[in-house]
């Protein structure tokens, strides 16, 4: 409808439906729409309500030329397809429509100003054309076709936009062509394009205002032109991702350029001399280009402050004249075949963060790396460097140094010490056995990781190792990994020096005792003591813990009492054979995660301590055993709702051994592989999980394991009427040798397991959950096993 200056009599109306012959349904609904447009006119404009259009649904096609709207836009029909809205009086349209099917828009003649720029993912997916009116819109700033996939063209006179300032065609996939003349754009300042073309107009150099060019992803061009440099206004040119072959010369001539981003160019292979003219140029990205080399005029950029040539695999040298970028802060050499660092880095008097991750060619570092006394980061992961200078000693701003795989380190310099600023040091899997007595001195050090691979360290290092004394001086340390450092004899007692130690992982080492006083470092939440095999006893513990792992210490015998780890979570005792008593277990009231398969020696005298408040929060426990609860259901389990009792959990239990022919690899493997739990919905499967049936014990004998799953778990969410629940082994299996012998579910339901008071009097079917478990391990017989 086309409302200039027009009010409609009803006999016009009415003349004007009888001239399309209407069936009578249609009759009236263009009668009442007629109405609804009658009750907007006002003083010969109409006005519409958007509420009218709330009930059209399939409405696809509408013309309200001349018209003005109130209310919301989103009650607009999403399925529109056409929209003509001549003169259209507004100057934005709302983000809160975002019509997604729209083909073809006509604001012709409108003081529009900006086109949408909603915030949807989807974008107008069927617009393939923008109607050559929006080329005439003389009042518009900004125009957001961002994610129309089907667009093909664009108006080809665009001599109106005189305005236009933001202009959004990424993801475009489908335009091949922009206008001609897009120059005479005059006020463009944002270009942000992600489409099919392959050349860009030649009359782009007219785009004095212009200050962002990004050409993300066009992967049909080859080249730019060379007036490019005309883009006097450009901040900031992207071409990541695109087929750009080489830059034209002129790109020096971008006088006022902060940023060139050439990520992924796989085609470029070199940088021009003139981009040392950009001397506003304050970030270059050419990650993972095809480019071979720098040129030796980068080093004349005063303000560069971040260079990022990680994973240029072709880049195998930096130039000399690298050192004279005084304003560079961050230096990204990540994954490049760079085999020697120039001595002239070190006059890199700001650098703060230098990155050479990944660069297996690089040996070493120059002396002069001791210059760059603002380092604060140096990342040196999976190098191949064989040893560090001792001027690494001068870098007094390093926190962070990492070292992880660096394998052929085998040293670290005496001058290590001397880095007081140093925070985190990270040196996992390295060739390094000994630290330098100086390594005291690392007043701030709070993260060290050397953590080592167990087998590796085996076969490598030839000798045990001592700490130095004056390692225990690192009292601000808070994570310690000395994991396969094949550390011997006796832990000093000055080990509580340690003071603010909160992790500390010693696994796999050959100490056989530790400290007497371990239970002075307070602030300890994490034990970590795995393989141990020359331990014998564990002294009394810190009441800050949190998690205990002592799995496969097999020479331990002893435990001191645990009732005053009243925040304990975890303990893991896996084959730990010679362990006669857990002593004050069962006053863990928060304990989770109980893991003592093959556990021979104490495992009648656990089973006794198990009490119901040890046992309430439990959601994993493992140890020896061949029996189920005779209360757990011993079959598939169909579930089916309670009147306001909601399901609160699902306990699994299962019985499991592993065969005389397992192969050697399961050994090592962090959980028991194969045991799952399948939920099935009219006999089709809607879940399977698999059971974390933690410790691998070292023996053929049979262990049970209870699996608890809260309400949060995705298995009891998902229960609803009819769902089977069902324990099997998985088919094929990933492992042979895991043999299911028995299973049990129990459910538990609101108030099967709330009750805290003294039970010891009810009936079992009155007893909480909790108490029944405690019930069932402290009666439990000793099983009589063929082994």
């Amino acid at each position: 409808m086309d409302f200039e200056k027009k009010k409609f009599t009803r006999n016009q109306r009415i003349s004007w439906v009888r001239a399309l012959h209407p069936c009578p349904t249609l009759a009236s609904l263009i009668e009442k729409f007629m109405d609804f447009l009658r009750k907007g006119q006002e003083e010969g404009e109409m006005i519409l309500d958007t509420e009218g259009f709330k009930s059209m649904v399939n409405l696809r096609l509408l013309q309200i030329n001349h018209a003005k709207l109130q209310g919301k836009f989103k009650n607009f029909p999403a399925g529109l397809k056409w929209l003509q809205w001549k003169n259209c009086p507004i100057k934005n349209l709302p983000s809160d429509y975002a019509p997604h099917e729209l083909a073809v828009l006509d604001l012709s003649e409108s003081g529009i100003e900006r086109v949408w720029g909603w915030n949807s993912n989807k974008g107008c997916v069927r617009l393939t054309k923008v109607h050559k009116s929006v080329g005439n819109a003389t009042t518009l700033i900004q125009l957001n076709l961002n994610d129309c996939s089907n667009l093909v063209e664009f108006p080809s006179d665009v001599s109106g936009l005189k305005l236009l300032q933001n202009l959004n065609l990424v993801n475009c996939p489908n335009l091949k062509e922009l206008p001609l003349e897009i120059g005479s754009m005059n006020s463009l300042k944002v270009l942000v394009d992600k489409t099919a073309i392959s050349v860009l107009p030649e009359s782009i150099f007219r785009l004095t205002k212009l200050e962002k060019l990004s050409l993300n992803g066009c992967r049909f061009i080859k080249s730019l032109p060379e007036r490019l440099g005309n883009l006097v206004s450009l901040k900031e040119l992207s071409l990541n991702q695109s087929a750009v072959e080489d830059l034209p010369d002129s790109v020096g001539s971008l006088t006022n350029l902060e940023k060139l981003s050439l990520m992924w160019c796989e085609s470029l292979t070199a940088i021009p001399e003139s981009v040392g003219n950009l001397q506003l140029l304050i970030e270059l990205s050419i990650n993972r280009s095809a480019i071979k080399e720098l040129p030796p005029a980068i080093g004349s950029l005063p303000y560069l402050k971040t260079l990022s040539a990680g994973g240029c695999r072709s880049l195998s040298k930096l130039p000399d004249s690298i050192g004279g970028l005084a304003s560079i802060s961050e230096l990204d050499l990540d994954e490049t075949s760079i085999s020697d660092l120039p001595e002239q880095i070190g006059g890199l008097k700001m650098i703060e963060k230098l990155y050479l991750r990944k660069c297996t060619s690089l040996r070493s570092l120059p002396e002069s790396s001791g210059n760059m006394l603002t380092l604060t980061t140096l990342n040196l992961f999976g190098c191949n460097i064989i040893e560090l200078p001792e001027s690494i000693g001068m870098l007094e701003n390093l926190v962070m140094l990492r070292l992880h795989q660096c394998r052929k380190l085998q040293k670290l310099p005496d001058s290590i010490g001397n880095l007081k600023s140093l925070c985190h040091l990270l040196m996992e899997k390295t060739a390094v056995t000994v630290l330098p007595e100086s390594f005291g001195k690392l007043s701030n050090l709070m993260i060290l990781e050397m953590r080592k691979e167990p087998l590796e360290s085996l076969g490598t290092q030839e000798h045990l190792v001592v700490l130095p004394g004056s390692f225990f001086e690192l009292s601000l340390l808070i994570e310690l990994n000395a994991r396969a450092w094949r550390i011997s004899g006796k832990i000093p007692e000055d080990f509580k020096k340690l003071s603010s130690l909160e992790i500390l992982d010693l696994g796999h080492n050959n100490f056989s005792s530790l400290p007497s006083r371990l239970c002075g470092l307070t602030l300890l939440r994490k034990l970590y003591l795995p393989h141990c095999e020359e331990l014998e006893s564990l002294p009394p513990l810190p009441s800050s813990l949190e998690e205990v792992d002592v799995s496969n210490c097999i020479a331990l015998e002893a435990v001191s009492d645990v009732s005053n780890l009243r925040s304990l979570t975890l303990m893991n005792m896996t084959n730990c054979e010679k362990v006669v008593d857990i002593p004050g277990i069962e006053c863990l009231e928060f304990l989770k995660r109980l893991y003592m398969s093959n556990c021979k020696a104490c495992s009648m005298t656990v089973k006794r301590r198990l009490s119901k408040v040890c046992l309430r929060n439990i959601r994993n426990l493992s140890m020896p055993g061949s029996k189920i609860p005779d209360w757990f259901s011993q079959d598939d389990v169909q579930f089916s709702e309670r009147r306001n009792r909601e399901i609160k959990a699902v306990i699994v239990g299962v019985v499991v051994s592993l065969g005389r022919q397992i192969p050697e690899q399961l050994r090592y493997l962090p959980v028991v592989p194969d045991i799952q739990v399948n939920l099935l919905d009219q006999n089709k499967a809607i879940l399977s999980t698999t059971l974390d049936l933690q410790g691998i014990p070292k023996t053929h004998e049979d262990q049970i394991h209870l699996c608890r799953y809260s309400h949060s778990y995705l298995l009891v969410l998902k229960l609803k009427d009819g769902i089977e629940i069902q324990v099997r082994k998985r088919n094929p299996p990933v492992f042979e040798g895991v043999e299911l012998k028995k299973w049990g579910i129990h459910l538990v339901y609101e108030n099967d397991d709330d009750y805290g008071g003294n039970e010891e009097s009810l009936d079992e079917s009155q007893q909480s959950v909790s108490q029944k478990l405690s019930n069932f391990f402290n009666s439990y017989e000793e099983d009589s096993q063929v082994c």
